[in-house]
């Protein structure tokens, strides 16, 4: 059986903007496959690509066997895409917005009418069919969204941060749906850069970083491959490097400790793997007692995707997202957007 998704060797650029460098991955039918990173990591431009709403550079793209770049119209029935930015007519009541979607799709009347009646139901829309989109909270707009996605029945359903901007409850709402649409048979291919969404929903996963996949795996392979307990410690809220790295040289001698990263962009706060053990924490905070040292702060954990992603690049991924967000250009993303 083909992948549900190909893609190799993936290059896209904007100008003097490397969006996407090399990225390459494979979605196997039936899964929900996460795309984890940064805003401006490539994990859109990639998206757009596939869905055949940009031409990239070089690379191979296939959706269940067909090829986006040589047979695009018939890669556009296979796939369901749905933006970061919900776009609905606010004059129209849910269920006239789906009638529509269908119409353009082409979906015969009866066929069109059953479908509608299912995603409605499948998304707890039906008490809202019949009021105008205009008043829909955010939440129930990107559930009608999603619907709209999902009418013509696509192989894959393709999803750019579906959750971002909603609510507790409006997220749980779409996590359950996505699990009720796995469970039927249909692929889920997801982006997003909130942890907890990825490690919830996703049987694996490919993190992008800078247009490069640095890393694939299931939540579970990935966090093992990194290994030990994880400590974060702050000598101070805003510790001088030269302090903490005297305190990564003292601590670099302790048996237990695997390997000590510097954060530089939060506050040269050390993160330390260590091999589980319950005295950990005692022990690290009396060689630093013994030298003199402070501590503002210090916790253990069990591995998690920013650990994977910590590791990988020697930034967390909230440090990616501030430092895009400084970098970015705001004319270099007008043309990317017009593109």
């Amino acid at each position: 059986m083909a992948p549900a998704v190909l893609i190799q060797n993936l290059q896209k650029r904007y100008g003097t903007v490397e969006a996407v460098k090399d990225v390459s991955f494979e979605v196997e039918p039936g899964e929900i496959f996460g795309l984890l990173g940064p805003n401006g990591a490539g994990k859109t431009t990639t998206l757009r690509s596939l869905c055949t709403l940009t031409t990239p550079d070089a690379g191979k793209i296939e959706v269940s066997g067909v090829s986006v770049l040589d047979n695009p119209r018939l890669a556009r029935q296979k796939l369901g895409y749905v933006a970061q930015e919900v776009a609905i007519d606010k004059v129209l009541t849910g269920k006239e917005l789906l009638q529509l979607q269908a119409a353009l799709y082409h979906i015969p009347g009866a066929v069109a009418k059953q479908r509608i009646e299912k995603v409605l139901d499948l998304l707890g829309l039906q008490e809202y069919a019949n009021k105008k989109t205009g008043t829909y909270s955010g939440g129930l707009r990107k559930r009608l969204d999603l619907a709209a996605g999902l009418l013509h029945a696509p192989d894959v359903l393709v999803l750019d941060e579906p959750t971002v901007g909603l609510d507790i409850e409006s997220r749980f709402v779409v996590w359950d749906f996505l699990r009720k649409l796995r469970a039927s048979g249909t692929t889920v291919l997801i982006t997003s850069h909130y942890l907890e969404e990825i490690d919830a929903l996703a049987d694996r996963v490919a993190i992008i970083d800078r247009g490069i996949v640095i890393a694939t795996g299931t939540p579970s392979q990935l966090k093992d491959r990194v290994g030990g307990d994880r400590i974060t410690l702050r000598i101070r809220e805003f510790s001088p490097v030269e302090e903490a790295e005297k305190a990564k040289n003292l601590l670099q001698a302790l048996p237990f400790v695997q390997e000590i990263i510097i954060n530089s962009a939060q506050g040269n706060s050390l993160n330390l793997v260590v091999t589980a053990q319950n005295d950990a924490l005692i022990t690290i905070q009396q060689a630093l007692n013994n030298a003199s040292l402070p501590i503002f702060g210090i916790a253990q954990s069990r591995p998690s995707l920013d650990d994977v992603y910590l590791a990988a690049t020697g930034r967390t991924l909230m440090d990616a997202e501030l430092a895009a967000v400084a970098n970015r250009d705001p004319k270099a993303e007008k043309k990317q957007n017009m593109r």
